[in-house]
C-alpha cells in the first residue's frame, strides 16, 4: 500500500482509536514512527508501544493512556505536510498553548519535543502538535 503521509496516518489513527475507546492502535512501523512514539511515551501522552514483528513485516503497536475514562490526548494535528514542510529554528519554535501541549520537531540529531530543540539551539521540521 503506497501512503504519501506515513505520520499523519499514525497520528489519525491514534486519534481515531482514542476517540472509540480502544486499547491500543496498530500501524505499520519504520524508524520515524518509533522515535515519534518515544517522544508521545517521554512526555506522557501513550502508555508504552511495542514493535511486533511477522515475517518480513513490523507493526508498531501503541498502547493508549486514559486518565478518569478520557484520553491523555486531547488534540493532535499534523503540521508539516509533504506538500507543505514547515522549518523552524530553535528561537521560532511555538509554545502549544503557553507550555500545556508539546509539539514534536524532527531535528538533526533525532525526533524531540520543542522544549529539547530550543535548549539544544537547533531547528528542524515541526511534525505535530499535541495537547
Amino acid at each position: 500500500m503506497c501512503m504519501s503521509d506515513p505520520i499523519a496516518d499514525m497520528l489519525t489513527r491514534i486519534r481515531n482509536a482514542q476517540m472509540a475507546r480502544k486499547h491500543s492502535a496498530k500501524m505499520e512501523c519504520s524508524r520515524l514512527k518509533v522515535s515519534i512514539a518515544n517522544v508521545l511515551k517521554d512526555e506522557g501522552y501513550i502508555d508504552s508501544y511495542n514493535i511486533i514483528k511477522e515475517n518480513s513485516k513490523s507493526t508498531l503497536e501503541i498502547v493508549l493512556k486514559y486518565y478518569a475514562g478520557e484520553p491523555v490526548i486531547e488534540n493532535i494535528k499534523r503540521i508539516s505536510k509533504p506538500g507543505l514542510r514547515i522549518y523552524k529554528s530553535s528561537k521560532n519554535l511555538p509554545n502549544v498553548m503557553n507550555g500545556l501541549g508539546i509539539a514534536v520537531v524532527s531535528t538533526s540529531q533525532g525526533v524531540m519535543t520543542q522544549n529539547k530543540a530550543r535548549v539544544l539551539g537547533i531547528g528542524g521540521e515541526l511534525l505535530c502538535t499535541l495537547v
